[in-house]
């Protein structure tokens, strides 16, 4: 069961639309579009600042089954389309669906009858079917699953991973109707060579996107409160996990600061539903609070331990190695670096950022944050050295060559030798 002449357009060009746009202009003709219009011409210069994909997989596909525009018009003649936008929260942990609104305005003055519009973008159980599809329907004078279809295939993209990528990972999916739910299937199903599980519902669809990572961020957070506890009584984490790690059946979690665009960002999209329907979810809210004070515990730590050791706090220098939210990705999407960063500044300290996969000019404009190059770094002593971030170039820093001869070094990822760190997470 197959859609005929198909021509996909993929609204929003970023972690997760790029991947999907390159692979399926492998097999079919696909037009991209992102407002972004720097964004666009580096693309179609094959160069992609997120490293998801490499220059020799987009020059395979360029000008040939892949055209990336920032034009609206330019989408007009698809038949599917798929909508991979971020949804991010506000300043008060609340969904901010403007960015799909937006992209569902944009679709919506473009489709035609029995086109078929697909999400992958992050939402709540219902928000496709309650807020988008009205949209869809509003600018198109189309009737939903009469004029047109949707169809939910929830994202699983993780950003910086060279081995779990798109066409390895399983995919979900779902569509509107019966018939429309095979077909969705069927066209993921020519690109993802896992496989694919059919959802009941567009709903279910939603449902699973967000509790997969509302489980990883609950065993996060389990691990942090670990740490926590274990700092008080003296005791390292990471001998403790590696000490219960030897049973078959222990998870192996460990802990951290839990940023980026999912993990630190689902969990809130399925407890605003559920408290919109009456239900305060406890569980869920604790370990985000948990995970969101983590980079303020740890400025604290670090600076007792320098205290420890007669370190004037203020105009202390410090090295804080990392500022994107993970390992070996240039992704800082809601780093919780920044909350470190921001705390030991409030203590009066003087804060060089290092990061050689993060960009400056998204870094200054996101967070304010003017980071060092690793000349600057090298030419100063500190008195505190923080791996915040275990990027594979922090094995080969000479960490102790940055040190004061009174200093300490604290490694929130447990990725430094033991012997040279007077803490860790």
């Amino acid at each position: 069961m197959e859609f005929e002449n198909i021509h996909i357009g993929i609204v929003g060009l970023g972690y997760v639309g790029l991947p999907l746009a390159v692979e399926f202009a492998k097999k079919y003709k696909v037009t991209g579009f992102d407002i972004n219009s720097k964004r666009v011409n580096e693309l179609n210069s094959c160069i992609d600042f997120t490293l998801e994909t490499t220059t020799e997989e987009l020059k395979e596909v360029i000008g040939d089954g892949l055209t990336c525009s920032s034009n609206l018009s330019d989408i007009s003649s698809c038949n599917i389309y798929i909508v991979t936008v971020p949804t991010p929260v506000d300043q008060y942990k609340k969904p901010d669906l403007t960015p799909v609104i937006k992209a569902s305005e944009s679709v919506g003055k473009v489709l035609k009858q029995g086109d078929v519009v697909i999400y992958e973008s992050t939402v709540y159980p219902g928000c496709t079917e309650e807020v988008c599809v009205p949209i869809l329907e509003r600018e198109s004078n189309l009737k939903f699953n009469i004029g047109f279809y949707c169809g939910y295939s929830p994202e699983r993209i993780n950003p910086g991973d060279k081995v779990n990528r798109l066409t390895t990972i399983k995919k979900v999916t779902s569509g509107s109707t019966v018939e429309i739910a095979k077909r969705i299937d069927s066209l993921y199903s020519s690109i993802v060579t896992a496989g694919t599980h059919p959802a009941s519902s567009i709903k279910v669809a939603e449902a699973a996107k967000v509790i997969e990572n509302s489980q990883r961020d609950i065993n996060i957070a389990f691990v942090n409160e670990l740490a926590l506890i274990f700092d008080r009584l003296g005791i390292d984490t990471k001998d403790v996990l590696e000490a219960a790690g030897t049973k078959w059946n222990f998870l192996k979690f460990t802990p951290g600061l839990v940023g980026g665009h999912c993990i630190g960002v689902d969990p809130y999209y399925l407890t605003y539903k559920a408290e919109s329907i009456g239900y305060n979810p406890q569980v869920i809210l604790s370990g985000r609070r948990i995970n969101d004070n983590m980079g303020i515990f740890v400025a604290n730590k670090v600076v007792k331990l320098m205290i420890q050791k007669g370190i004037q706090i203020k105009g202390a220098k410090i090295a804080l190695l990392g500022i994107t939210f993970k390992e070996n990705c240039p992704d800082i999407r809601n780093s919780k670096v920044n909350d470190l960063y921001l705390e030991l500044r409030d203590f009066g300290c003087e804060v060089d950022v290092f990061d050689p996969w993060a960009d400056s000019k998204e870094v200054k404009h996101e967070y304010n944050i003017d980071l060092v190059d690793q000349n600057l770094l090298n030419k100063n002593r500190y008195d505190g050295v923080i791996l915040a971030v275990s990027h594979q170039q922090f094995k080969n820093l000479d960490i102790n060559s940055l040190k004061k001869d009174i200093s300490i070094v604290y490694d929130i990822k447990s990725f430094l030798s033991k012997d040279i760190v007077d803490g860790r997470l």
